[in-house]
């Protein structure tokens, strides 16, 4: 196992799980609520955290795909009723995003509408925040290092909280946890990692550290998520996969772009209830190639990072990349349908990814986006 301080403590490498008992301890936890899902606990993976925090500490797995504001209302008043100290995320992103939310709201006062950053909730979050600890079990979203969550609100606003005090307070990074992820899931985590690295990457905020690390992301999970997809046993692809996702995570301070703008977007519609990373897979292709003429450098080092050449096209590669793990060509296929796309277009114009983004993309551009994916 080793550690790692960078934004926060990270206890990386297969067995880190093992850590969780002294993490709790130095950070003063001894009642926490673990915030996981469903399908964590019939794949057996929650039993293995309970061995080590105890079967008595009280558990919420009523977390929907794209965590919301009745989930967290859920989970607050669970950790209010049952005295918690602290919070445990076992899972994807979206119990990772609602332990945040948790841990948010069990010491600030109002509603949580009031902390969104679009609304100019970013100062009014504070060092108060309860103590989160995050434990990964897909190597996708970096939540678990990352300064925001996502949670959709009751009007079906998918907003992002935004501070330095929701980075958990220790991540919990076990490749070991990833094994018996679906082929499926694995590529549409993957490729969620894969995005990330490559916004932050293009984002014109001025950060070389952060760059160098989206770069090896990048160039990290484009071996390796082949590898995993098809063989899920294989603990170097897992381990690999894992530290490129957590680097993605790392990156967060320079802002994300359009895919996410959009996919924000799409993931607020409830009716629909559509995977985060299975939308930044089918929208990354189309926006490079709207971005390719205000990033031209840096389109041509992410592709000599893979080995691409000059000839290349990384659209493309994407593209290819996306047929060959078995992700859906177009936001059609998902069921989104016309009659959302003018409120999509006004949602990403609004979202805190957009303005990162490195071509000033306008309400039409949008359109033309997503009308070429339906």
């Amino acid at each position: 196992m080793h550690i790692i301080n960078y934004l926060t403590t990270i206890n990386f490498g297969a067995g880190a799980l093992s850590s969780l008992d002294a993490a709790m301890s130095e950070l003063g936890i001894s009642r926490p609520l673990i915030v996981s899902d469903h399908g964590i606990a019939a794949a057996g993976l929650l039993e293995r955290l309970e061995a080590i925090v105890g079967k008595d500490a009280p558990v919420f797995l009523d977390v929907p795909t794209n965590p919301t504001e009745a989930a967290l209302k859920e989970a607050l008043a669970l950790y209010r009723s049952q005295g918690c100290d602290g919070v445990i995320a076992f899972g994807g992103g979206s119990p990772i995003d609602l332990a945040k939310g948790v841990a948010l709201l069990a010491t600030h006062p109002g509603d949580l509408e009031s902390y969104a950053a679009i609304l100019g909730g970013i100062p009014r979050i504070t060092a108060a925040v309860a103590p989160l600890i995050a434990i990964p079990t897909t190597a996708g979203t970096g939540s678990e290092v990352g300064r925001a969550a996502l949670i959709t609100l009751d009007d079906e606003r998918k907003l992002g909280f935004i501070s330095p005090h929701l980075i958990p307070k220790r991540a919990i990074c076990d490749p070991e946890l990833t094994l018996g992820l679906p082929p499926q899931l694995t590529a549409a985590t993957g490729l969620d990692a894969l995005s990330h690295c490559i916004e932050t990457y293009l984002s014109p905020r001025v950060n070389p550290p952060a760059e160098a690390i989206a770069l090896d992301g990048f160039a990290r999970i484009w071996a390796a998520l082949p590898r995993a997809y098809a063989d899920g046993s294989d603990l170097d692809a897992r381990t690999e996969l894992m530290m490129g996702a957590l680097e993605g995570g790392l990156t967060f301070q320079k802002g994300l772009g359009a895919v996410h703008a959009l996919s924000h977007a799409l993931g607020g519609l409830k009716s629909l209830k559509l995977h985060h990373g299975t939308l930044n897979a089918i929208l990354m292709p189309p926006v490079l190639r709207w971005n390719a003429a205000s990033a031209p450098a840096k389109i041509a080092r992410l592709s000599a990072a893979i080995g691409l050449s000059d000839t290349g096209d990384l659209a493309d590669e994407l593209d290819r990349l996306n047929r060959t793990l078995g992700i859906p060509a177009r936001l059609s296929d998902l069921g989104v349908t016309r009659d959302v796309v003018e409120w999509t277009c006004e949602r990403a114009l609004a979202d805190h990814s957009h303005p990162t983004n490195p071509r000033d993309l306008t309400h039409d551009d949008y359109r033309s986006i997503l009308e070429g994916l339906l």
